[in-house]
């Protein structure tokens, strides 16, 4: 009985500190398994619905990249941390989910912050923070092989480059960007994860 103990303390202190009490494996690839799918996880968005909704019928990916999305040999999975009342996750989610759904060796599932928490602290944003989204990419063992947090490169250099008006910055770098800078770092995940250059850099 003692033994049986101390097996289940070691998984619940696994990577995933501060995760809640889960029958399920603390791994990354157990995760994906709970995860919903994009179509699940839209029907039951309550929040900021009309941006969900809005970006994904608008959501469409520019030729030459998905050519490049579809060269990529392998299975992958995308496994994405997000909230439906995040605004990040409804300017992300919605075109990595239309990427999947036009290549076929890509599975995207969605987990909330509170399953996912483990992730989020494992994966930070640059300056420290967990957050929403935070998408790993898998192999088909279940590695992580690349990451995405929160915002793409872009958008961040934007932001950092703008003094006072943050919001306004946003949201039109969002509306005339439509995606296209996010779906471009996903595909360069893959190509660097078959390049064997792929990696997911932990917070310590």
């Amino acid at each position: 009985m003692l033994t049986a103990l101390l097996l289940f303390a070691g998984v619940q202190g696994a990577p995933g500190c501060g995760a809640p009490a889960s029958p399920w494996p603390d791994s990354l690839s157990g995760l994906f398994q709970r995860g919903r799918t994009y179509a699940a996880f839209l029907d039951a968005a309550r929040s900021r619905r009309e941006t969900w909704i809005d970006n994904t019928q608008s959501a469409g990916i520019d030729s030459s990249v998905l050519a490049r999305a579809r060269a990529v040999s392998g299975s992958w999975e995308l496994l994405a941390v997000a909230e439906d009342w995040c605004g990040d996750s409804a300017n992300t989610i919605p075109y990595i989910a239309r990427l999947v759904d036009s290549v076929p060796s890509l599975a995207l599932r969605i987990v909330n912050s509170s399953d996912g928490r483990w992730v989020m602290e494992r994966y930070r944003t640059p300056d420290g923070r967990a957050a929403t989204p935070t998408i790993v990419l898998l192999d088909s063992a279940g590695n992580p092989v690349g990451c995405f947090v929160e915002r793409p490169l872009k958008l961040r250099e934007v932001l950092a480059a703008t003094q006072g008006r943050r919001e306004s910055t946003l949201s039109e770098w969002r509306r005339q960007d439509a995606g296209r800078s996010t779906v471009e770092e996903i595909v360069a995940l893959l190509e660097a994860a078959v390049a064997g250059t792929g990696h997911c850099e932990m917070t310590p």
